[in-house]
C-alpha cells in the first residue's frame, strides 16, 4: 500500500482528494494538513466522508514522510516550500499552478509574479495523462493541471496535433466551486445565485496551458477565450468554435477523435442523434473522472463546433491528479477512479 499524504485538504479539491485516496486499492492516507483546522476530524469540513474515516487534520510542522504527496494550496505558496515538500516524499503531486508552465518568464505574464524557484520547473511533468504518459511514468513530480485549460485542451488536442484547425473561439461555462472554498462577496448567495455572469470575457491564465500544449512542429495555436459563471455547482463546458484549416466532412472528424482517443479510458465521445443527452452535459459527469466531447461541423462554412464536458473537481483537478498518481506509481490508471457520476442529479 502506498501512504500518500494531503496538504491543504481543506479545500473542495482537498476534500475529493480525500475521497478518492480513501477508496483507493493501492493507498493508505497517512496525514492531511490544515492550518486552521488542525485537530478536526476530516468530515467537520467535508460531511460526506463521515463514518468513512476517523482521520483528523493536522498542522504542517506535524506533516511526515510519505511515499506520495499531493499539494492542494494556493497558487504562490508551494514553490517557495518545494524543497521542504520534497524532503518528505518520493514523489509529488502538486495542483496549484506553481509548477504547471515551463517557461519562468511567463509567471510574471500570468501570475504577476517572478518564479521563485525556476530551476525545478524541468523537473515536473504536467500532470495530465492523455497528453504525457510515458513522461509521468518516469516522473517524481508531476503538475496539476487548470481545469478550464483541461476540458479546452481535450477537446481541442486531436485538431491541433494534426494542424487541421486555424483560429478558435471557446466560451466555458464553470460552476461556483472553480473558485474554491474561501467565501467572497461575490460568491454571497445573493450574489452568486442565478447568475450569468461573465469574468473573464479576455486575458484568462488557463490560456497559458493551452498555448504551451497545444504548441505542434513550432505551430502557436490562435485560441481565444472566455469564461463565464453560470448556476452550477462543480462542472465545466467548453464550446468551441474552430475554424479549420482544410474542409473536413464530419466522418472525417469522427476518425480523427476515434483516433486520438479510442484507448483512453476517461474520455468519451457524445454525439447521438436522439435524446436529451446529445451532447456532452456537465450535469451527469459530477463526481466522476470523465471528458465527454462532441462536436458538429457546420454545412457551407470552415466552422466546427466542438463542445466538451467535465466536473472541474474531477478531470479538471483532484482525479486527473490521482490518475497522474496511478501512472507514476506503475498502478492501474483507472484505480480509485471508476465512479460513473449520478444520474438523475
Amino acid at each position: 500500500m502506498l501512504k500518500a499524504s494531503i496538504v491543504g485538504a481543506s479545500g473542495y479539491v482537498g476534500g475529493e482528494l480525500l475521497r478518492l485516496l480513501l477508496d483507493h486499492p493501492e493507498v493508505e492516507v497517512k496525514q492531511a494538513t490544515s492550518e486552521r483546522f488542525a485537530g478536526q476530524p476530516a468530515h467537520f469540513l467535508h460531511p460526506n466522508l463521515r463514518g468513512r474515516t476517523d482521520l483528523r487534520l493536522v498542522s504542517l510542522q506535524e506533516l511526515g514522510s510519505c511515499d506520495v504527496l499531493f499539494v492542494a494550496l494556493p497558487h504562490g505558496q508551494v514553490a517557495p516550500r518545494i524543497e521542504e515538500f520534497a524532503a518528505l516524499a518520493g514523489r509529488i503531486v502538486d495542483l496549484s499552478a506553481d509548477f504547471r508552465l515551463h517557461d519562468p518568464a511567463d509567471y510574471p505574464r500570468w501570475y504577476g509574479w517572478e518564479h521563485p524557484a525556476p530551476e525545478w520547473l524541468p523537473r515536473f511533468v504536467y500532470g495530465l495523462a492523455e497528453f504525457h504518459r510515458e513522461a509521468l511514468r518516469e516522473a517524481r513530480y508531476a503538475s496539476g493541471v487548470g481545469c478550464n485549460a483541461t476540458v479546452i485542451n481535450l477537446a481541442l488536442w486531436p485538431l491541433y496535433r494534426t494542424g487541421v484547425v486555424g483560429k478558435t473561439v471557446v466560451e466555458v461555462k464553470v460552476g461556483s466551486s472553480e473558485g474554491g472554498a474561501e467565501p467572497t462577496p461575490a460568491s454571497h448567495h445573493a450574489e452568486r445565485s442565478h447568475v450569468v455572469r461573465s469574468y473573464a470575457p479576455t486575458g484568462h491564465r488557463h490560456l497559458a496551458e493551452l498555448l504551451q500544449e497545444l504548441t505542434f512542429d513550432g505551430r502557436r495555436p490562435d485560441i481565444h477565450i472566455s469564461v463565464t459563471s453560470v448556476e452550477l455547482v462543480r462542472g465545466a463546458l467548453a464550446t468551441a468554435h474552430c475554424f479549420l484549416t482544410e474542409d473536413l466532412s464530419e466522418k472525417d472528424v469522427w476518425q480523427l477523435y476515434r483516433q486520438t482517443y479510442e484507448d483512453e479510458p476517461f474520455i468519451r465521445i457524445v454525439k447521438v442523434r436522439k435524446g436529451f443527452y446529445r451532447y456532452p452535459e456537465p450535469k451527469i459527469l459530477a463526481g466522476s473522472n470523465y471528458c465527454d466531447i462532441g462536436f458538429e461541423r457546420e454545412e457551407g462554412s470552415d466552422r466546427l463546433v466542438v463542445i466538451s464536458a467535465l466536473d472541474n473537481l474531477m478531470k479538471g483537478a483532484a482525479g486527473t491528479a490521482v490518475q497522474a498518481m496511478n501512472v507514476m506509481c506503475g498502478l492501474p490508471e483507472t484505480a480509485g477512479l471508476e465512479f460513473p457520476g449520478l444520474h438523475p442529479i
